[in-house]
Parts: C-alpha cells; structure tokens; sequence
C-alpha cells in the first residue's frame, strides 16, 4: 500500500511517458499508450503465406508468423532497438504477452505448442547484454499460454556477427552450423515453437531447426514479433 501512494506520488511530479509519443501514460498502460500500440502496424494473415515459404523445403518449420510489420525509422524499430540494445526486457516481455493475447483470442495454431524455445544468444554475447531479449519474449507468451521454456536444449556455439547489412546468401552462410543441440530427450515427441525478435530471411530459424530436426516425433514452428 505504502509503495502504491509512493509511486502515485512521484508519477504526480515525474509522470511516466509513452517512449513513442511522450504523452503520459495512464493507469494500465506499460511503456507504450494504448493510442501508439494500436497504431503499430501488424502482419495481415493473408501475408503469411507469402513468407512462410522462407521455410518450406529448408528446414522442419512447418508453421510461422510474426505480429508487427519491421519498418526502417518506424515506432516497431523503435520497440524492437530498446527491447534487444537498451536493457528493456521488460518491454521484450510485455510485447510477447500483448501478442499472445491477441493471438489466443483469434484461436490462431501458434498457441497450440507444447514448449517454447527462445533462440539463443552466444555465451559472450549474453554476458555483453546481460539477457536474452528472445528469453524475455518467450516469458510474455508464457504468461498468457502457460507453457514451458526451454533454454538448455540449443547451445550457440559459434559467435556470428550481426546479420543487420548482409543480403539473403550471406545471412546463410552466416549461420551455418551455429547451433547445437545439448539434450534432444527433453524435445522428443514435442511441439516446439522457437521465439525471436526479428524475422528477415529465416536464416537464424532455419539453423536452429537444422540442429534440432533430427530429434524424434519433434514438431516445430518459429514465432518473431516483427517481420522485416
């Protein structure tokens, strides 16, 4: 009760503001206004089909989506930069239920998974950025599916750089023989949907279902909150 009047008290002279329109947030609203969320642009579900095709016949990713539409100078950029550069993972989990929950609503097969899979960071890289932004996505949705997280399963063994300025081969090339696979019993026999911030070529998916394609009666799909 005491930390409820105090922070009333302070958003009274310090109000926290939307960090897209730097309005003032009110009672409800975390991070971003109701206003700005409804305005991010989202992926129709008649483009998906389009882009699925970046899986079909490359990997075992039978199913994928992504809500937001990536747009270079937009509010999604915007989101995604705090979220994965500016030690935001608080947004990353926010972002991850408010997609969920919209998902859940219109009964999409997303939601029918049995384990979620964030894609992993190198070990380097973890200790660069103090978490794992895919992490933190992946506990949003379980907040709204309730379902586990693995994280010991997929190993990144191979520190890659960004795949921001490559075109489609390198990003490939890229990503060749990255991950590995550390436990494949805790995965057999399980629907499993690997998460991530950003979906461009489908290479980072891909090589994860390439270490993973082998374990027995394993289904996968691959969720991003934004397609570029």
């Amino acid at each position: 009760m005491k930390n409820s009047i105090w922070n009333d008290f302070l958003h009274l002279f310090y109000p926290r503001l939307c960090m897209l329109c730097e309005e003032p947030l009110v009672e409800g609203e975390e991070q971003v206004c109701l206003s700005c969320l409804c305005d991010l642009p989202r992926i129709r579900h008649q483009d998906t089909e389009t882009w699925n095709s970046l899986f079909v016949g490359k990997s075992e990713i039978r199913l994928a989506y992504a809500f937001f539409l990536f747009e270079k100078g937009g509010h999604v950029q915007q989101l995604i930069h705090a979220l994965k550069y500016y030690d935001n993972k608080e947004l990353a989990f926010s972002l991850g239920r408010l997609a969920f929950r919209h998902l859940q609503q219109e009964n999409h097969p997303l939601c029918g998974f049995d384990v979620l899979l964030p894609v992993p960071l190198h070990p380097k890289r973890l200790k660069e950025r103090g978490y794992n932004q895919s992490e933190w996505i992946a506990k949003g949705i379980q907040s709204v599916l309730s379902v586990p997280i693995e994280t010991s399963v997929l190993v990144r063994g191979v520190k890659t750089e960004t795949q921001t300025h490559r075109n489609v081969y390198d990003r490939w090339t890229n990503m060749q023989d990255v991950f590995e696979l550390a436990d494949a019993e805790k995965l057999k026999n399980k629907k499993v949907l690997l998460i991530d911030d950003v979906l461009t070529t489908g290479a980072t998916f891909n090589a994860c279902a390439a270490a993973l394609g082998d374990i027995p009666g394993i289904e996968l799909g691959a969720f991003a909150l934004a397609k570029v």
